[in-house]
């Protein structure tokens, strides 16, 4: 059936339940999943629209769980998750997507039956219908933007950043974001080829869409090929100064597009991670940009290089909540454990990566996460516990020159970057990093 017609077999509304259930219940990652189902269908419109209803409903979840229950009489059973999803889904059609108000109902009934639900249909269609008389009060609900969110990130935010902040980032986190792409060179021209934008560093924006058929995606580094890489994971490596003898240790290197970055300033990068699995993705991607690098399979925990480095990237393992945007599923699937557990396999990170670094050598550490406890919480801690290491302060203008525009907003007291995915609204936004820069005294 097509999302606007009439109710039927609907392959596009089964997969985006199959892939929520695969996420909410079986605790899989989108990134792991959506694909894989996404293949399932046969038509590209159908593909389209299972993508949107299932990041839609993901991006919204917080608010519809809310009006679903000010909708029933008494709350759904917690075993009942496949029915809960339906609902959202329905919700979802009925309030955040074009459309038509027959279709999202009738389909929502409907499904519920190749569901295995059928018991259930009284209560969706019941639900929907009071949805469309109550359409302006629910709509009120949904407006409200921390309402997105699991209440426990939503607190998180607001103690950290403050209620209006904490409101711009939850707004940002709504839309589709735009590709970032990571370019060897000729960025002007890279955009005209891609039909995107050339801002600063190397970075070219275009609309969201399928990668692998763009134009130069199988080029190599020779013939200034790209990688896609969001704009503030691409400040890492731009934030390292690389030394004189030009060697760069990348810690957690895999899937490779930091590992990327220094190789193409002609860096000597020793690129180290566990994950065979993901060392892999790193090795195909080297090789499709004919780039180079030592690749190690190890712990960065406990491996040790033969010698000091005057340079070590190490972008730690972490909860990710700064990458909502493309990652929306990461709000309902990690918890504030997650969160803790993280910070000590950050802070042992750390502590090995500083005792690599020789006397005047940097370290960068970079997360992807808005989580005090996993950025500023780590420096300071490491800071304390090693008098020999100093903080090597990011200035303004070097950031500006190294980003889309203006990131005064980004730059802590200290000297550190903390990017939002509100900051640079204008441009389309960024994804959420904390990095910070460290140098062991000569």
């Amino acid at each position: 059936m097509s999302p606007g017609g009439s109710p039927g077999h609907d392959p596009a509304r089964l997969c985006a339940h199959a892939v929520l259930v695969d996420i909410l219940h079986r605790r899989l990652p989108l990134d792991g999943v959506l694909p894989s189902r996404l293949d399932g269908l046969a038509a590209a419109r159908d593909r389209r629209f299972a993508h949107r209803l299932a990041l839609t409903v993901l991006r919204h979840r917080g608010a519809l769980q809310a009006a679903i229950a000010g909708l029933l009489d008494r709350p759904l059973p917690a075993k009942d998750l496949r029915v809960q999803l339906l609902l959202e889904c329905g919700l979802a059609q009925l309030l955040l997507l074009d459309v038509p108000d027959h279709a999202a109902v009738d389909s929502s009934v409907a499904l519920a039956g190749p569901l295995r639900l059928g018991r259930y249909r009284a209560l969706v269609n019941a639900v929907l219908r009071r949805a469309q008389r109550e359409r302006g009060r629910l709509r009120t609900m949904l407006d409200a933007p921390l309402s997105a969110l699991p209440d426990w990130l939503a607190g998180r935010w607001t103690d950290r950043f403050g209620p209006d902040v904490a409101g711009d980032i939850a707004r940002a986190l709504r839309a589709e974001p735009p590709l970032d792409i990571s370019v060897a060179r000729d960025p002007a021209g890279w955009a005209a080829r891609l039909g995107g934008a050339a801002l600063a560093g190397n970075t070219v924006r275009r609309p969201a869409g399928p990668v692998a058929g763009l134009d130069g995606y199988e080029d190599g580094h020779e013939n200034g090929g790209w990688w896609v890489q969001d704009a503030a994971a691409a400040l890492p490596a731009r934030l390292l100064p690389i030394p004189d003898d030009g060697l760069v240790l990348d810690l957690c290197a895999a899937p490779g597009g930091k590992t990327a970055q220094l190789a193409a300033a002609g860096a000597r990068v020793v690129a180290v991670d566990r994950s065979a699995q993901r060392l892999t993705r790193l090795r195909e991607n080297l090789r499709r940009l004919r780039l180079e690098a030592t690749i190690v399979e190890a712990d960065a925990a406990a491996w040790r290089n033969d010698a000091p480095a005057g340079a070590i990237l190490l972008d730690a393992p972490c909860s990710a909540t700064g990458t909502l945007r493309r990652r929306p599923d990461i709000a309902w699937t990690k918890t504030e454990a997650d969160i803790a557990a993280l910070a000590r396999v950050q802070a042992a990170l750390l502590v090995n990566a500083a005792a690599q670094l020789r006397p005047g050598g940097h370290l960068v550490y970079a997360v992807c996460s808005l989580e005090a406890e996993e950025g500023p919480d780590r420096i300071a801690r490491l800071l304390a516990e090693d008098p020999a290491l100093e903080r090597f302060p990011v200035d303004a203008p070097a950031l500006d020159r190294m980003a889309l525009g203006p990131m005064a907003p980004a730059l802590t007291a200290e000297g550190d970057v903390q990017t939002l995915p509100c900051h640079l609204a204008a441009q389309g936004g960024m994804d959420g990093f904390f990095i910070a820069r460290i140098r062991r005294r000569g």
